[in-house]
C-alpha cells in the first residue's frame, strides 16, 4: 500500500530557518552555511530538518559536490527571497516613519474649526510632503466617538468631552464668542447693552451637542434668563446667512463671524460681558499611539497653531471700545 503524503504545514517555518536554507543553499555544504551565520553544524542541519518537516519534501539533493536544492528547495529559496526583500522595504519604511519620511495622521474637527484648520493642515502638509493626512469634518458628538473609538489620532475642537477615556488635551489658542445681528438691528449702534434686553429677539441656535448649543444655553442659565430660541440650523454658514436676512440674531464663535463684521454685513451686539472667551484645544486618546507622524502634528499644532486662526481683533476692538466708554458715562 502507497503510504498517503501529509500535506504540507508551513505554519511553524521561521525566518531563522529559511536564513539558514539561503545559506545551505550559496554555501553547498553544512558547514559553510554555519561559518556564515556563525552557528554550529549540527544546529544548522536541526533547523534544515524541521524545515524539511514542515514542508513535507527534500529540500537538497546530497552529493559528492555537495548539496544542491530540489524543486521544492528552488521555489522555498525563491519564497524566502520574497520575504527578505519585503522585510528590507518594511525597514525602509519604518525608517522613513521614524524620520518623517512617510507615515499618516487622521485629524477630525468639528464643522467651527473649518475657517482655521485647512489652513494650518496645509501648512504642516508643505513642511512634511510625504505625510498623508485624513481630515474628518464632523459635529463635536461624532467627533468625540471616533476620537474615543481611536478611528482618529487627534481632534480640535471648543471644549474636551467628558469621557471615561483618559485624554491629553493642549491649548492651541482662544475662542472668542459674540452676539452677532443684522446692521440694522435696534440696538447695533448702543454702546453697551444687558442681555436681558434681548431676551425677545429670536436666537437662530445650532443643533442641540453642538459646542455652541452647549454655550447658548449656558450663557442664559448663567443670566437666569429664558430668551426666544428661533430656528435650529446645522451649520455656522447657514446661521450667518439667516442673521443677514434679518431672521434673528445668534450667539456663535468670532472666528466663524471675523469676514462679514469686517465687511459690514454683521455687527457685534456690545452685550456686557461679552465676548465669552473660551479655548481651541488639540485633544488625543492617551491610549492611541502616535507614530512620529502623528507626534509632529500633534507638536505643531500646539506650537503653531494659533497663528492659524482668524484675526478675531478687529471685530472685538469696536465692541470693547463702545463698552469702555459705557462705562465712563
Amino acid at each position: 500500500m502507497v503510504e498517503k503524503l501529509k500535506a504540507a504545514s508551513l505554519r511553524d517555518i521561521t525566518l531563522k530557518q529559511l536564513r539558514v536554507l539561503a545559506a545551505v543553499a550559496k554555501s553547498g555544504k553544512i558547514t559553510g552555511a554555519a561559518s556564515a551565520l556563525g552557528v554550529t553544524p549540527p544546529a544548522v542541519t536541526l533547523q534544515l530538518q524541521q524545515l524539511e518537516r514542515s514542508v513535507n519534501l527534500p529540500l537538497f539533493d546530497r552529493s559528492h559536490v555537495g548539496l544542491r536544492p530540489t524543486d521544492a528547495g528552488l521555489y522555498m529559496l525563491d519564497v524566502a527571497a520574497r520575504i527578505t526583500s519585503t522585510l528590507e522595504e518594511c525597514g525602509d519604511a519604518l525608517r522613513e516613519l521614524q524620520g518623517l519620511g512617510r507615515g499618516r495622521v487622521s485629524i477630525g474637527v468639528v464643522s467651527t474649526t473649518k475657517y482655521f484648520a485647512p489652513l494650518a493642515l496645509a501648512e504642516f502638509a508643505r513642511s512634511h510632503p510625504g505625510v498623508e493626512m485624513e481630515l474628518l469634518v464632523a459635529n463635536r458628538d461624532d467627533t468625540i466617538a471616533m476620537l474615543t473609538s481611536f478611528k482618529l489620532d487627534m481632534a480640535i475642537m471648543g471644549r474636551p468631552p467628558q469621557t471615561p477615556f483618559e485624554l491629553e488635551q493642549q491649548v492651541m489658542g482662544d475662542h472668542p464668542h459674540v452676539i452677532v445681528a443684522p446692521p440694522s438691528h435696534r440696538l447695533a449702534s448702543k454702546r453697551q447693552v444687558v442681555l436681558r434686553s434681548l431676551v425677545h429677539d429670536k436666537f437662530l441656535l445650532r443643533e442641540p451637542g453642538s459646542g455652541t448649543r452647549i454655550l447658548t444655553d449656558q450663557l442664559f442659565a448663567k443670566a437666569g434668563l429664558a430668551p426666544t430660541f428661533g430656528m435650529e440650523f446645522g451649520s455656522n454658514e447657514t446661521i450667518k446667512q439667516a442673521v443677514m436676512a434679518g431672521l434673528g440674531v445668534a450667539f456663535i464663535s468670532g472666528h466663524t463671524v471675523a469676514s462679514e463684521v469686517e465687511q459690514g454685513r454683521l455687527v457685534v451686539l456690545p452685550v456686557k460681558g461679552l465676548p465669552l472667551v473660551g479655548k481651541w484645544y488639540v485633544i488625543r486618546a492617551k491610549a492611541k499611539h502616535l507614530l512620529p507622524a502623528g507626534f509632529a502634528l500633534w507638536n505643531f499644532l500646539v506650537k503653531d497653531g494659533a497663528k492659524f486662526l482668524p484675526d478675531a481683533g478687529p471685530l472685538l476692538a469696536s465692541h470693547i471700545s463702545r463698552a469702555k466708554a459705557a462705562r465712563k458715562q
